[in-house]
């Protein structure tokens, strides 16, 4: 099996270098091949690669020479934390969702629908500005005038993955500080595997976008369903329902539509290169592992406010080494010095997803995953039509079917879940809560 992989992985990275090549153009090989998406991903993953091994290695020295019961000095709190985590019991996360849903059972109707137009405008708002700078920033130039052409555009996608990680750090952090938590017990590196898969799906959403449009990939991020399915099965051994299935199969046979139908559009903004598909690719299977290991994270009893300071902190630890190493941090420093308009938009888009995350949060706890995945799957449908309005887009008859076919799997998927709910709400005197 081992020679096996040897022999096929060379041949598989050969055919992605000539399709990487083919969807390069005219650019000439020994001028742009620092250019090549393929080529930053890897450079990419030795930076990283340069801070894991070396963790990895002294994780395992701490485990096999019983650090925890011989270890002292003043290293040892930290270490202790980093590497075998707490042994706490803390019963506090179990109260809090039965604490918040009883408030909101007693509190006014009133009060309830202010609350949760509150939810749907700040995720509306944070998510669509999100939506729009981003491809602002990854499609469009800085310093020319749209007439005359010109300027430069901005290329290292690492560089706003890090800016985005460094106030989400920073907002996750003050709230840790000025709200309590539950005391802290999972290992810290545990954090990083979380961490090391968001920074490469972040990174693959900002990249893709120089060989997609924004709906293909707004469409391609609602079909992820799929990958996460697959992923629970692997991850994490879970059994999914016959209407899950179902739903997954629509969804994918809308995005076929779509991108078959954009496709043969020859609109350079609707182009969906090899390159793009990828990229795309890799976006959905970082993120669906990324989700499936916080959702495995979760059995130590953590508040989700921890799980984002956790995998932020290392997400900013990751990236801010990788750009030093390849001397890209100043060069993106530079950048911004000579375009104010570019540092703008990246500190705006840095606020609008650290923002989002907190509405996430908040709008789970009061009223339920159901009503934040329909605020969500608006705000995609949204999405894609201000795209369209403001960047030009066509979108033919068949490609909107298939946008329709989309969300229309997707709202079915939230209207079988609740009814599962409240079935079971039936069935079951004291239902069990899931962490």
């Amino acid at each position: 099996m081992t020679s096996f992989l040897w022999s096929v992985c060379p041949a598989v990275l050969l055919c992605l270098s000539v399709c990487v090549l083919a969807d390069a153009g005219d650019t000439p090989l020994l001028e742009g091949w620092q250019e090549l998406w393929i080529f930053r991903f890897f450079l990419n993953i030795l930076g990283y690669a340069t801070i894991v091994i070396p963790g990895y290695f002294l994780i395992g020295y701490f485990k096999r020479t019983n650090y925890l019961e011989t270890g002292r000095g003043l290293c040892f709190p930290v270490i202790k934390a980093c590497v075998f985590g707490s042994d706490s019991k803390t019963t506090l996360l179990d109260d809090a969702p039965g604490a918040s849903r009883n408030e909101s059972e007693s509190s006014s109707s009133a009060r309830q629908a202010f609350k949760l137009i509150f939810c749907a405008a700040g995720l509306q708002a944070s998510y669509l500005t999100w939506g729009v700078l981003q491809e602002r920033v990854m499609t469009r130039s800085y310093g020319g005038s749209e007439t005359e052409g010109g300027g430069e555009r901005f290329r290292d996608s690492q560089f706003l993955v890090f800016m985005n990680r460094i106030l989400a750090l920073t907002v996750s952090g003050l709230c840790c500080v000025l709200f309590k938590q539950p005391r802290h017990a999972a290992p810290m590196y545990k954090y990083s595997f979380a961490s090391l898969s968001n920074i490469l799906s972040s990174w693959c959403q900002y990249e893709a976008l120089k060989y997609i449009s924004f709906p293909t990939q707004v469409l391609a991020k609602a079909s992820k369903v799929i990958p996460v399915m697959l992923m629970g099965k692997l991850v994490s051994h879970k059994s999914y329902e016959y209407w899950e299935y179902f739903t997954a199969v629509l969804i994918s046979v809308g995005v076929s539509m779509f991108l078959l139908s954009s496709s043969t559009n020859k609109h350079p903004s609707t182009v969906t290169t090899f390159s793009g598909v990828i990229i795309l690719a890799g976006y959905i299977m970082f993120d669906s592992f990324t989700s499936n290991w916080q959702d495995n994270l979760f059995k130590y009893k953590m508040s989700s406010v921890q799980m984002m300071f956790g995998v932020n902190l290392f997400s900013c630890l990751f990236t801010v080494g990788s750009l030093l190493e390849q001397g890209a941090f100043f060069d993106s420093l530079a950048f911004m010095s000579r375009h104010s308009e570019f540092t703008f938009h990246a500190v705006l888009l840095s606020v609008c997803s650290a923002c989002g995350q907190l509405f996430i949060f908040y709008t789970i706890a009061q009223f339920g995953a159901a009503a934040f995945t329909i605020i969500m799957t608006l705000r995609q449908a949204i999405a894609i039509l201000l795209s369209c309005f403001l960047y030009g887009h066509a979108v033919s008859f068949v490609g909107g079917l298939g946008i329709a076919v989309v969300f229309l799997a997707l709202f079915l998927r939230v209207y079988a879940r609740s009814r599962m709910k409240k079935g079971s709400k039936r069935t079951t005197q004291t239902p069990v809560q899931k962490v």
